[in-house]
């Protein structure tokens, strides 16, 4: 079980994020030993039409691309729309802050103190990854989806 000591930050841009912008601001974060897990959360971003007339047909949106942290390709499936962080210490908010100034120049963000993730094995943990779950991956887990959360090995 993570313990709640753990402080939890949200950066909260004023717009939904391009695949560039995420894979900079990532690369930032991630090169950052304080920061314990990253949840990039927003509007999914199916490759097939879920609904409606056009069900199962492909979905072409330019906004589902391959991005690279750290040297590691991963499929980004979301429209970012805010970045969850859990933290070693508040010691690093300064780094946070100053990657987010780096990258967000054309348009403001917020970032927010407070539980934005499960630190308790929720059911669809327990579902998922049975009772000797992974702890980084508490509160992680999407129900719906048939693939994992994305852990970067460098990053671990």
């Amino acid at each position: 079980m993570t313990d709640a000591i753990y402080p939890q930050v949200r950066v909260a841009p004023v717009r939904l994020l391009n695949p560039e912008t995420v894979e900079q601001l990532l690369n930032r974060l991630a090169a950052n030993p304080g920061i314990r897990r990253i949840l990039l959360k927003g509007q999914s971003i199916p490759v097939t039409v879920p609904y409606g007339p056009a069900r199962g047909a492909p979905n072409p949106h330019s906004r589902r691309q391959t991005i690279n942290v750290l040297g590691e390709e991963v499929q980004l499936n979301t429209h970012v729309g805010t970045i969850d962080m859990e933290l070693e210490s508040a010691d690093v908010l300064p780094s946070i802050r100053a990657a987010c100034e780096e990258v967000f120049t054309k348009f403001s963000f917020s970032i927010l103190e407070g539980r934005f993730m499960k630190t308790q094995p929720t059911v669809s943990d327990y579902a998922k990854y049975g009772p000797n779950a992974d702890e980084i991956l508490l509160g992680l887990v999407d129900p719906k989806s048939r693939k994992g959360p994305v852990i970067l090995q460098g990053y671990r």
